[in-house]
């Protein structure tokens, strides 16, 4: 498969799993969301559209969004991820997206070293985990994708009690 077509199915497999999620799966009433890589925006840009009135917190190393999809002034964090989400680890959030993939094996395995651990302490009891990695941690539960999205492609889980 060409990088195109590859690139292609997992903005396919990210839009159908974020818009499946806002029509069938019931989010916790309070709190935000985390936007865990906010690229050039696109993403950001469709969560706040899928759930208005949420407050997105968006993370990034460095800015590189276009200019119409940048979070709120103070909803953008920057830095080093794994630091900087520290301070959102507090069980208060309703829905995580994140889409920090490489596709380098070497350095996503590092990323997974942290990742599962603050996506699980950031999310609300209830709170639904999007991710185009897999994260495995006792306190996310799998849910089963919609139809259209491959079970390697993105991942989607719900917040134990």
């Amino acid at each position: 498969m060409s990088r195109l077509e590859s690139f292609i199915r997992r903005m396919s497999a990210q839009r159908d799993v974020i818009n499946h999620v806002s029509e069938t799966l019931p989010l916790p009433t309070e709190g935000g969301i985390l936007e865990i890589g906010l690229g050039n925006g696109r993403t950001f840009d469709h969560l706040r559209e899928k759930f208005p009135g949420r407050r997105i917190i968006a993370f990034d190393r460095a800015l590189g969004a276009h200019s119409s999809s940048m979070p709120e002034p103070g909803d953008l964090i920057l830095g080093e991820i794994a630091q900087t989400a520290e301070a959102y680890a507090d069980g208060t959030a309703a829905l995580v997206h994140a889409d920090i993939g490489t596709g380098y094996d070497e350095k996503d395995a590092i990323t997974l070293t942290w990742l599962p651990d603050i996506v699980s302490r950031a999310l609300a009891t209830g709170g639904i985990a999007i991710s185009g990695l897999p994260l495995d941690h006792a306190s996310l539960e799998p849910l089963p994708l919609p139809a259209t999205v491959d079970n390697r492609r993105y991942f989607l889980y719900r917040r134990r009690p």
